[in-house]
């Protein structure tokens, strides 16, 4: 995953901004997307269940499936997330990734 980042210096007391690119190293990249994957497909399964009027409690059953396997894979990717750059981000005090991260579990929460 590519993160863009700013950052600010001094040179001569002067702030100067500029911008580092860099891809982190994420170990389950592989293993999130082939569960997006097949969490997709069954969602595509559903959707044709729903438009060949498949009785509402196995539509529901099945979407509560999906709904499980997508909760699985944000469990992996905030695995993920803390054990490659929550790290580095404590060790570099970096207060901003580590607020974003309290944002997205706020939001992830709700």
């Amino acid at each position: 995953m590519h993160s863009n980042e700013e950052h600010v210096h001094t040179h001569d007391g002067t702030p100067h901004t500029h911008s580092h690119t860099h891809t982190h190293s994420h170990k389950q990249t592989k293993v999130v997307i082939n569960r997006l994957a097949r969490a997709i497909g069954h969602l595509e399964a559903v959707k044709r269940m729903v438009e060949n009027g498949r009785e509402c409690n196995e539509v529901l059953i099945q979407l509560s499936a999906v709904n499980s396997a997508i909760k699985g894979v944000s469990k992996i990717i905030l695995q993920d997330h803390i054990d490659n750059c929550i790290v580095d981000a404590v060790l570099n005090n970096d207060q901003d990734k580590i607020e974003k991260l309290k944002d997205a579990i706020d939001k992830m929460m709700k």
